[in-house]
């Protein structure tokens, strides 16, 4: 997915801190997933309006017009509730990093989709999660096991599989969709964790921000009035990705990462479905095969990993402290004066001076 998460629905609470708002919400994974599963489908329809699009105008005019028709409607449902505090943070340069990332991902992504049928960048861009895995071994010198690096393997072989290096060589577009998923890969490692301390009407709205500012450059590169059925659907494409944001961040603030993320991975029946009744792109055995793939492998992953952060937090927790031992009753050697402890610490504690020496 090209983008981070947003949040539940404005309420007409006051806003609190970002750090409060992340750690007292509550969790509801059936919620959770049906929100997953909103992100999915949205994320279909906007990669579809986005192919259709970039075949009439620069594709820096669809980028720019759907980042800024998204800050509008994400501002339009969340400022009024939370003010401009809702920009409030300590981390102004991980937010500006993430959303600089995701300009750049969701552009490889409109790119990939123009030039290869939707299904098939969809499912290459499955991949991101590998590539956070090899990055995380490879810059943050994190262990990896046979486990980790055999589904590492497997994953992209799937993704070889899906591209067909072999046919036409590699094509441009499959080498745009590669670009997001190493890009979508390295931000989740360099931001990772921002979801415990931030809340999620503040990473949506920095992200908005943030991509509707890079985005708003690539205008320099070409501009072609559109006509006014061609300005709604540019709009429609920034409102799809704009609720596409809020059910992906809502999703992971409403439930665990292992809860939903599995069901991301129905973007690709939605992106199957889209191609073939609108383009008339027919599923191939390599792109199920290889999709096949990369999902099983990242499905292994998401387990894995959670495992192993399971078992660190579980070695973490300290074990319950034994109660006090009780005070020993004053006795006369309360009045004595205090000597040299012995060479050897007794093995019992001995009251002195009305303290316990020891």
């Amino acid at each position: 997915m090209t983008g981070s998460a947003p949040s539940t629905a404005p309420s007409q609470i006051a806003p609190a801190p970002a750090a409060s708002s992340a750690s007292t919400r509550i969790e509801n994974i059936p919620l959770g997933i049906l929100f997953m599963i909103g992100a999915t489908v949205m994320f279909a329809l906007s990669s579809a309006f986005a192919k259709w699009q970039v075949s009439l105008y620069p594709v820096g005019e669809v980028m720019a017009f759907r980042s800024i028709s998204s800050l509008l409607v994400c501002s339009l449902f969340v400022l009024p509730f939370t003010g401009v505090s809702v920009f409030a943070t300590k981390k102004p340069g991980q937010h500006i990093a993430r959303g600089f990332s995701q300009a750049i991902s969701q552009t490889l992504t409109v790119l990939a989709v123009s030039m290869m049928p939707i299904a098939g960048a969809i499912a290459i861009g499955f991949s991101a999660p590998l590539f956070a895995a090899l990055i995380s071994v490879l810059w943050l010198g994190e262990r990896a096991g046979w486990a980790r690096w055999g589904a590492l393997l497997l994953g992209f072989a799937g993704v070889l599989i899906v591209t067909e290096p072999g046919a036409d060589s590699l094509q441009l577009g499959a080498l745009f969709a590669l670009g997001n998923a190493v890009m979508y890969g390295s931000v989740t490692v360099a931001v990772r964790g921002m979801t415990k301390t931030e809340s999620a009407n503040t990473l949506l709205m920095w992200q908005m921000l943030t991509m509707s500012f890079f985005h708003s450059f690539l205008l320099l590169f070409g501009f072609r009035m559109p006509t006014g059925i061609d300005a709604l659907m540019l709009v429609g494409t920034g409102v799809c990705n704009a609720v596409q944001q809020y059910c992906w961040t809502k999703a992971l603030h409403l439930a665990p990462t292992t809860a939903v993320s599995p069901f991301y991975y129905m973007t690709l029946v939605w992106a199957i479905v889209i191609g073939f009744f609108v383009w008339g792109d027919q599923p191939t055995v390599a792109l199920l095969a290889g999709s096949a793939i990369v999902i099983a492998s990242g499905l292994f992953l998401l387990w894995h990993e959670g495992r192993l952060r399971r078992a660190k937090e579980t070695q973490a927790t300290p074990t319950a402290a034994a109660p006090p031992a009780k005070a020993p009753e004053p006795t006369c050697a309360a009045v004595l004066p205090t000597v040299a402890a012995p060479a050897v610490a007794p093995s019992r504690p001995k009251a002195v001076m009305g303290r316990t020496a020891g």
